[in-house]
C-alpha cells in the first residue's frame, strides 16, 4: 500500500510541476491553440516506453498489454472508440482529465472540485448501472476483451515498433515546439513536464512493478457507494479492491505537497470552467474511461508504452472528440 501511495505522489507532483493545475492547458490543446499538453503527454509516453523496455529486458517486470473493450456494435475496438469519445468530450467540457483534476485540487482551482464531483457521480453510475448494461451486451453478442499489440498489427518486430513510437513522439514534440511558448501558467515546457511524469512512471515500475493509471479509482468509489447503499449484507460483500483509491490519494497528496513547497508553480491567473460544465465533464470522463478500460494516463502514457492497440484507439478517439467539442463550448 505504501508503494502505491508513493508512486501516486510522484505522479501528482509531476503533473503539478507540468502545469496541469490550469484548465486552459487542456482546453487550449483541444482547440489546437497550444501544444503544451500533447508535448507533455508524448514525452511521458516516450520515456515510459523506454523505461518499461529496459525493465522488461532486465527481467525485472512483465506487464501485459491492455486488452480491447469490445461491444460488437461496429468494431472489436468499439468500446475503446466510444469510451474514448466520451472521455475526450468530458475533457473538453471540464478542462481537465481524470488525473489532472488532482493537480487542480491541489492548486485550489474550483474547476477541479466540480470535475471530481462529476467523476465520482460517473463512477457511481458506471458501477451501479452502465457496467451491467455493457456486460450484458457483451454476453448477448458473445464477445470478450482481447489482447492486441501494435507490432503484430504492423507486422514489425517489437524493437522496430518501439523505435517507431519513440521517433513519432520526438518528431511531434520537435515540430510543435516553435508553436508552444511557455505561458505564465506553465512554468516549464511541455517536454520537460513530460519527462517528470516519465520519472513518476519509473517510480511506479520500480516500487510496485506496475504502471500508472487513475480512472479505476472512480469505479472503486462507485463500488463502495453501492455496497453502503445496499446495506453491506452477506449477499453484497465489501469490495476487496481499493488500490486505485490509494493511488489517487497519493496523487492529490503529491500535487499538494509540491505546490505547498513551490507555490510559484501555480502562480498567475487561472481560467475557471463553469461548475455545470466541469461536473458534466467529470461524469463523462469517468464513464468513458471505464468503458474504454483506461484514461489518458492508463491508456495513454502507460498503455501506449506497452504498444497496446486498444490504447491507441482510445486516445485517438479522445483527442478527436475533444477537438470537435472544445471550440463549441469554450
Amino acid at each position: 500500500m505504501a508503494t502505491t501511495v508513493i508512486s501516486g505522489a510522484a505522479f501528482g507532483a509531476a503533473m503539478a510541476a507540468a502545469g496541469f493545475h490550469e484548465p486552459s492547458v487542456v482546453i487550449a490543446q483541444l482547440k489546437f491553440e497550444n501544444w503544451h499538453m500533447i508535448q507533455a503527454f508524448l514525452a511521458a509516453t516516450a520515456t515510459s516506453a523506454a523505461i518499461y523496455a529496459v525493465a522488461e529486458h532486465l527481467g525485472y517486470v512483465k506487464i501485459s498489454p491492455r486488452t480491447s473493450s469490445p461491444l460488437s456494435l461496429f468494431s472489436k475496438y468499439d468500446g475503446n472508440i466510444i469510451g474514448g469519445g466520451l472521455l475526450g468530450t468530458g475533457m473538453a467540457l471540464a478542462g481537465s482529465c481524470p488525473g489532472t483534476l488532482y493537480a487542480q485540487l491541489a492548486a485550489g482551482v474550483r474547476t477541479g472540485f466540480h470535475a471530481l464531483d462529476g467523476a465520482i457521480i460517473g463512477g457511481i453510475l458506471w458501477s451501479g448501472v452502465v457496467s451491467k448494461f455493457v456486460n450484458g451486451l457483451r454476453e448477448r453478442n458473445n464477445v470478450k476483451p482481447a489482447r492486441g499489440v501494435l507490432n503484430e498489427q504492423l507486422g514489425l518486430s517489437r524493437a522496430t515498433t518501439l523505435l517507431l513510437v519513440e521517433c513519432t513522439c520526438i518528431g511531434i514534440i520537435t515540430a510543435t515546439a516553435l508553436y508552444t511558448p511557455v505561458s505564465p501558467s506553465t512554468k516549464i515546457s511541455g517536454a520537460v513536464g513530460g519527462l517528470l511524469i516519465g520519472g513518476a512512471q519509473l517510480v511506479s515500475v520500480l516500487s510496485r512493478k506496475s504502471m500508472v493509471g487513475i480512472s479505476g479509482s472512480y469505479e472503486e468509489v462507485g463500488n463502495f457507494f453501492w455496497w453502503v447503499v445496499r446495506g453491506g449484507a452477506d449477499a453484497n460483500p465489501k469490495p476487496a479492491s481499493y488500490n486505485n483509491i490509494m493511488f489517487a490519494s497519493g496523487v492529490a497528496a503529491g500535487a499538494l505537497g509540491l505546490l505547498t513547497w513551490a507555490p510559484q508553480l501555480a502562480a498567475g491567473p487561472v481560467h475557471e470552467v463553469s461548475p455545470l460544465l466541469a461536473m458534466a465533464g467529470g461524469v463523462l470522463m469517468a464513464i468513458g474511461s471505464r468503458l474504454a478500460g483506461g484514461c489518458t494516463s492508463g491508456h495513454g502514457i502507460s498503455g501506449i508504452s506497452l504498444l497496446s492497440v486498444s490504447s491507441v484507439m482510445t486516445i485517438v478517439s479522445a483527442f478527436a472528440a475533444g477537438g470537435i467539442v472544445a471550440p463549441f463550448v469554450h
